[in-house]
């Protein structure tokens, strides 16, 4: 099984972590909560927002493509970059991944509580 590093964050994952065994075939953004990593997903993991958005540094080439929807939704993104995905789209392969969670996030729903 595949290990998830997730580098730091000043607010979501201080100090950075370590997953260790991710299930293959599992969403990024699942492992990260089940691993008490709390990334924001304002969708409830159905691609329909930006909240969830990580920058893979290592191990992108082993990630399936994103869907047409997924790219449309990534296009709004903060912080974009070519390895840019939605946790919650992209599935854990065989391959051992770095990912970075951008500084900041468009959640609509918290910028209006």
């Amino acid at each position: 099984m595949p290990k998830i590093t997730v580098l730091p964050h000043a607010d979501v994952c201080p100090e950075g972590a370590v997953i260790e065994n991710a299930p293959v075939g599992e969403s990024i953004c699942r492992v990260l909560l089940d691993n008490h990593v709390e990334i924001e997903h304002a969708c409830e993991l159905s691609c329909a927002c930006t909240t969830c958005h990580v920058i893979v540094r290592e191990g992108f080439d082993s990630l399936e493509e994103a869907s047409d929807n997924e790219e449309d939704y990534l296009d709004r993104a903060w912080g974009l970059t070519p390895t840019s995905r939605l946790s919650c789209q992209a599935k854990i392969a065989n391959q051992d991944l770095t990912i970075e969670i951008p500084k900041y996030t468009i959640n609509h729903a918290k910028e209006n509580h």
